[in-house]
């Protein structure tokens, strides 16, 4: 497996655990684990998107000429999609509305089971036959891209 596939795969796994960590706090009724879960959580989707939105995206999109369209446009469109969810989960969280979170949760996982399925099988690949002259670099900006995600 390639290196842009592996860890973009490995960090979608990775906020897969920590959703699963929200909803059994939220399954459990503890309003105060489910927030802090769930905004850990958050954090890791944004720096998640924000690494894709301001370095895979921009980089495929030079190196195959497809001036924003076609699967990084419905990939951007999906964040968007899964930001207002987020956004509205977070509501929720802060409100102590574990039933809530569970619920729009479960449309939340629904939109992110299937943007991975297309990441992991059309935009990677791309990005790796693409891009493989350039990860190192790109994966340089993670830490950056962590740290301002967790401000």
């Amino acid at each position: 497996m390639s290196q842009i596939h592996q860890f973009l795969g490995d960090d979608h796994r990775a906020c897969d655990a920590a959703w699963a960590e929200v909803e059994r706090a939220a399954a459990d009724g503890d309003v105060a684990a489910t927030h802090a879960r769930f905004t850990s959580f958050a954090a890791a989707m944004e720096r998640h998107f924000t690494f894709e939105e301001e370095r895979l995206f921009p980089a495929l999109d030079a190196a195959t000429g497809m001036g924003g369209m076609g699967p990084i446009a419905v990939m951007r469109h999906e964040h968007a999609q899964m930001r207002r969810l987020l956004a509205t989960i977070a509501v929720a969280a802060r409100a102590g509305d574990t039933a809530a979170v569970i619920d729009q949760g479960d449309t939340l996982l629904m939109l992110i089971g299937q943007h991975n399925a297309k990441e992991e099988h059309i935009v990677y690949p791309m990005s790796d036959a693409h891009l493989a002259g350039q990860w190192a670099a790109m994966r340089a900006a993670w830490p950056a891209i962590a740290s301002a995600s967790a401000a």
